[in-house]
């Protein structure tokens, strides 16, 4: 992303765990991560901090594990380094190095209209994998996660992932009415994420197919062993919401996009598709995040880039600081501005490169 070595050393099964550089503000570093976790006399937070990694010049420089509470899926317990957690949204950066794996072997073109039977009568027909991936596709979506007191939602990704759409989470989101011209609006949509993955799906063979192509392109290059992904009956990869990892293999996946694509010496992904990442094109006004192609533009800045989950889950990679950081945790919608600032106050610690504001 920055002309920076691509043939760093990657991580293997032992991870190097060292203090920060003297450059850095650890005092501020060590704040932010107090004020996450209600630690060192900080007040409690609004939120539940799970795991947060810090991992700077190809090093863990800090690591802390707080606590699951219990849930109406199973009782909570201690978090360390051996617990997989949700990934929610950050799959979707996921299914994008999917996608230009494929794209890179001439399997998928980005700008072909995609093979939609549902399409083929109506406006959605002109959509391309290209508007999909930016979130441009037009379809009438709603991604709300918010029920009123009575209990009542308005929200095509809670129908989709838990209702009328939990067997063929693809179907549903196809089944979406055009709203919009393709390629004219951006709007968020979880939905768009699964048409893609049928697509993957129909490209690669089916579950299976999908599953060990995930295991032997992806996660087993980067030694993501834990990396569970989760598929619907209908044998489509989920990657609007289910990758079930740690945060250490989290971490790795960033580290690929820090190291433009590559794994050591081995290649997986192309830099001009890890470029499309901060290809930023739209701007989220609740979250002042820009938006690429199923990536985020940490703050708008389009040289940080960000996987980012509901719950507050989170990839961010600055490759100008050398830098990747992982939060995995529980916090609410209307208390994520506030996750983020004390997010942006530990990649601030590590300096400013460019000597200016950014």
């Amino acid at each position: 992303m920055n002309g920076r070595d691509v043939t760093a050393n990657f991580p293997g099964r032992d991870w190097e765990v060292a203090e920060p550089d003297a450059s850095v503000a650890t005092t501020q570093l060590d704040g932010a991560l107090d004020d996450l976790f209600g630690t060192g006399g900080a007040a409690p937070p609004p939120g539940v901090s799970l795991a947060t990694l810090v991992v700077h010049r190809g090093r863990i420089v800090r690591e802390r594990y707080g606590h699951q509470p219990d849930t109406m899926f199973g009782p909570g317990g201690p978090v360390d380094r051996d617990t997989t957690l949700i990934s929610w949204s950050m799959a979707k950066s996921i299914t994008h190095a999917l996608v230009g794996i494929l794209v890179n072997e001439g399997r998928l073109d980005v700008d072909v209209p995609v093979n939609i039977p549902e399409w083929r009568d109506s406006t959605r027909a002109a959509i391309t994998l290209r508007d999909l991936l930016r979130m441009r596709d037009g379809l009438d979506f709603i991604e709300d996660y918010v029920i009123d007191e009575s209990g009542n939602v308005n929200s095509d990704v809670i129908a989709m992932l838990f209702g009328d759409g939990v067997t063929d989470v693809a179907s549903y989101a196809c089944s979406r009415p055009s709203k919009h011209e393709p390629g004219s609006v951006w709007s968020y949509s979880s939905g768009t994420t699964n048409i893609i993955c049928r697509i993957i799906g129909e490209v690669l063979g089916g579950r299976e197919a999908v599953r060990t192509f995930m295991h032997d392109r992806l996660f087993g290059p980067l030694g993501m062993e834990s990396a569970t992904p989760r598929f619907d009956d209908a044998g489509t990869f989920i990657g609007s919401s289910y990758v079930y990892a740690t945060a250490r293999d989290f971490a790795r996946f960033g580290l690929l996009y820090l190291h433009d694509g590559s794994c050591g010496d081995c290649r997986i992904l192309p830099a001009s598709w890890v470029a499309t990442a901060s290809d930023m094109h739209a701007v989220d006004p609740d979250n002042g995040h820009g938006y690429s192609w199923h990536w985020w533009n940490w703050n708008g800045r389009s040289n940080v880039i960000a996987a980012c989950g509901y719950e507050g889950q989170r990839i961010i990679v600055d490759p100008s600081r050398d830098l990747v950081v992982v939060h995995l945790g529980k916090w609410v919608a209307e208390t994520q501005p506030q996750l983020d600032l004390h997010l942006s106050t530990i990649v601030d610690a590590f300096g400013n490169p460019f000597g200016r504001n950014e």
